[in-house]
């Protein structure tokens, strides 16, 4: 469940910060593999600042094609 939570809070924090709605961010994240590193790298990421692992979200999506 806390794995959950902490996607969750991952997805709203990027889409605040990108003026997004959480629906598109969720929406990016998945078409650019941000949920699947989520999901790969929750025991790390949780463990680092919310910042970061939001700049880390932004830099694999734009790696894998994203604009933002």
């Amino acid at each position: 469940m806390d794995k959950i939570r902490y996607i969750n809070l991952c997805i709203v924090e990027f889409a605040r910060k990108s003026g997004m709605s959480a629906k598109i961010a969720f929406n990016y994240l998945k078409l650019y593999k941000g949920l699947d590193f989520l999901d790969r790298n929750y025991e790390a990421e949780h463990l680092l600042p919310l910042n970061d692992t939001i700049r880390d979200l932004a830099l694999l999506c734009k790696r894998n094609g994203g604009t933002i």
